[in-house]
């Protein structure tokens, strides 16, 4: 079976373990499958899938960025200071994504510049960016002066759709043609699949990584936008925990943990299934400590199924290869 082949298959199996979810908690609770509760999913994952995109892409070339909860509070802080100043809605939104960016441009320099271990790197960014949050709110949420369009983006509707999910798919229309289209999503998986032979290639591997680092933060500040506008406050508190979800979307959607496979596709479903089964959880009043339990076990098991399927492969090419 090709490699394409068999990302089609993944997807599908995704998809089908999506569909039995559904099917299952439909079931159980005559009120999960309404328009309203499916609209409600779509618009509470829509942040976690818009900075999953970012994260994708750091992930496909071998990277990781847990410093994205942090950004996410930040960010809106950011943009609540700037709409509590008087700013105009959309300058706010450009100045917050602009400091997202920021912070992905300070990872890209410590991870690709200095060449510091991604974990530890980002791990320092996450609680310096925190710190700056609450330094920046004066260690409370923003509410005061807000103005009255300020819940637009995370709340608002174009035609009977959340405003979150417009943007959630316009996110990952963009972003899929960008990765399976271009030249630069074909960088993007070269430099995963390995990074030397990449470079010798004459691929541009530090400008690629470190423009990917700081385009995964602009995205985390558009999504700290929306979280922002919909708790209408900016809250320097929020986002922990986030990037536990986004690694675990990313996962399981069929990402490796050595870089080089995945793709956007298959993130968005990995993403749905975590919102799925977190809303049929909360449905079912499953105790929130127990989830933590199940979506860390669900962690454990994308991964371990990564290197199994990895360590199978390499035998199988090594057999062929001694036969040959």
């Amino acid at each position: 079976m090709s490699l394409r082949h068999s990302k089609y298959v993944q997807q599908l199996v995704l998809f089908g373990i999506l569909i039995v979810f559904c099917a299952v908690l439909s079931l159980i609770s005559k009120n999960f499958l309404t328009f309203e509760n499916i609209r409600n999913i779509l618009r509470q994952q829509s942040m976690v899938a818009i900075v999953a995109v970012g994260a994708t892409f750091i992930m496909l070339t071998g990277g990781l960025d847990i410093s994205v909860g942090s950004g996410l509070a930040f960010t809106g802080v950011v943009f609540a200071l700037c709409c509590q100043s008087g700013i105009s809605i959309f300058v706010s939104l450009l100045i917050a994504m602009g400091a997202g960016a920021g912070v992905g441009a300070i990872n890209g320099a410590l991870i690709v510049g200095i060449g510091i271990n991604h974990v530890i790197a980002t791990l320092g960014t996450m609680y310096a960016v925190r710190g700056l949050a609450f330094i920046m709110a004066d260690g409370k949420a923003i509410v005061n002066g807000l103005p009255e369009n300020f819940l637009t983006l995370g709340r608002g509707f174009v035609m009977g759709i959340p405003i979150p999910v417009v943007i959630m798919v316009a996110i990952y229309v963009v972003f899929h043609f960008i990765l399976s289209r271009t030249l630069f999503g074909k960088y993007t998986y070269a430099i995963g699949g390995n990074i030397e032979t990449a470079r010798l290639s004459g691929i541009p591997v530090r400008k690629i990584r470190y423009v990917i680092y700081v385009v995964a933060g602009m995205l985390t500040g558009l999504s700290g936008v929306i979280m922002a506008s919909r708790l209408n406050s900016g809250n320097p508190q929020i986002g922990q925990g986030f990037e536990f979800d986004v690694i675990i979307a990313t996962f399981l959607g069929g990402l490796s943990t050595q870089g080089g496979e995945g793709s956007l596709i298959g993130t968005f479903i990995g993403t749905m299934i975590i919102g799925v089964m977190s809303n049929g959880l909360n449905v079912l009043g499953v105790d929130p400590f127990y989830q933590y339990i199940i979506k860390g076990a669900i962690l454990v098991i994308a991964v371990t199924v990564d290197i199994v399927m990895k360590k199978r492969s390499f035998s199988t090419k090594k057999a062929i290869k001694a036969v040959s």
